[in-house]
């Protein structure tokens, strides 16, 4: 059965996630998603997670929700070589393993082809070396698409760069290569569509070319990528339930 609200998660589900040994690399937005952890936990004391910044091999002889900052911001390669390079170290002592690239990774002149694929072999390999470990993918996160006139005389007039919106456009393009990959497959932890999606359901979104790209809903954030209170909550909440399904 898969649970969709904190509620509904079985305590002995939680009890259970407390005695992984989870890894996670990331950068900024993954610290606003980790204070949001601590949000969850607060308002639910039954969920507890060890939360440690570390990547020391002799903190995995114990439970633990360990993280780390990993490679480069604008650099997703580095991102893949830093998490492959932890892994090394911890290897098997890892129960559940993932990181996610930052908005900032992912933008219009990305290659995202090479990028994905980098992404691909990276993990292929890691799980040949670690079959015992549960990998995770996220899509990557998004930011805020303002429509402002200037931008609707663009589209009007049919300008093939559009800076408020090309951004995600790559961002979205590149989530959909994840989801076609792993989708259904192998788990995935679909930031991208939960950072889009307001509360009510309504997704925010903007248009070009006749498509639908999905971007950050504004009340999620104060400066139009990272999450604020309300962003980092929910998405929490979305972690924790994600990783009490699996």
């Amino acid at each position: 059965m898969t649970f969709k609200r904190i509620e509904d998660v079985p305590k002995s589900r939680w009890e259970a996630l407390a005695k992984k040994r989870i890894l996670f690399g990331h950068q900024s937005v993954g610290f606003n998603i980790l204070d949001g952890i601590r949000d969850v936990m607060r308002e639910h004391p039954f969920i507890k997670l060890n939360i440690v910044e570390t990547e020391d091999p002799k903190d995995f002889n114990a439970p633990v929700f360990a993280h780390f900052r990993v490679g480069r911001n604008t650099d997703p390669r580095s991102k893949c070589d830093s998490f492959a390079e932890v892994m090394e170290r911890v290897g098997e002592e890892v129960d559940i393993a993932f990181f996610k690239f930052c908005y900032v990774d992912v933008g219009a002149k990305t290659d995202i082809d090479e990028v994905f694929s980098y992404y691909t072999k990276t993990m292929d390999s890691l799980k040949k070396k670690y079959p015992k470990v549960t990998f995770v993918h996220f899509t990557v996160p998004l930011t805020v698409s303002r429509t402002t006139i200037k931008t609707r005389i663009k589209l009007l007039i049919g300008w093939k760069e559009i800076w408020e919106y090309d951004d995600n456009i790559r961002r979205n393009q590149f989530n959909e290569l994840l989801r076609s990959e792993y989708g259904g497959k192998e788990p995935l932890f679909d930031l991208a569509s939960i950072e889009s999606t307001f509360p009510d359901g309504r997704r925010s979104f903007f248009k070009k070319g006749g498509k639908v790209y999905y971007s950050l809903v504004p009340d999620y954030t104060h400066d139009g990528g990272h999450l604020n209170e309300l962003g980092r909550k929910i998405v929490a909440e979305q972690l924790l339930i994600f990783l009490a399904n699996l």
